[in-house]
This record gives C-alpha cells, structure tokens and sequence, in this order.
C-alpha cells in the first residue's frame, strides 16, 4: 500500500469515527450504513474533486510486505550487523 492510498484510508477511517460519533450511530446495520456512505463520499471527493487516482488503480508495490519481512529475517540471520552508531560507541568508551 502506497503512502497515498493508506492516507486516504486512514482520512476515511477517521471521517467515519467523526461521523458516528456526531450522529450517535448504534448497533452493526447503522454502523455498516455510515461506514459505507463515508467511504463514498470520500471516494468520490478524491476521484471528482481533487482529480486524483482511485485506490484500484494506483501502482501496487513490488514487494508484498511479508516478502520484506523475510528478506530482513534472512539478513538478520547473517550474524552481527554493523552499527549505524558504532563511532559513538567507541567514543563513549573513552572518554
């Protein structure tokens, strides 16, 4: 997921707490129902407002994240890895 399409999902998933909370939403249909209508209207602002691309169509990236996750797991398998602060270790040492 981009960093564009989680904002979006994250804008809608705020929009839509803001949304039951103003409108006292109970119960899982109501909820579901405001959900939903949320989504359209944000959708629909994104697409027709701002002119941007819909989440469908937006490049997916090439590496799912648990295709990241293995790779790292396999790196750090490798033994020791360097310090990014490894000078100011050393340094602390001696003074």
């Amino acid at each position: 997921m981009s960093s564009e399409e989680l904002a979006d999902n994250i804008f809608r998933a705020a929009q839509t707490d803001a949304t039951m909370r103003r409108e006292h939403t109970r119960g899982k249909e109501q909820a579901n129902s405001t959900h939903f209508a949320v989504g359209r209207k944000v959708r629909e602002f994104i697409i027709n407002e701002l002119g941007n691309t819909p989440p469908e169509q937006l490049p997916t990236p090439k590496k799912s994240i648990r295709h990241l996750q293995i790779e790292e797991e396999k790196r750090l398998k490798q033994g020791p890895q360097l310090s990014l602060f490894e000078d100011e270790q050393k340094n602390a040492r001696h003074e």
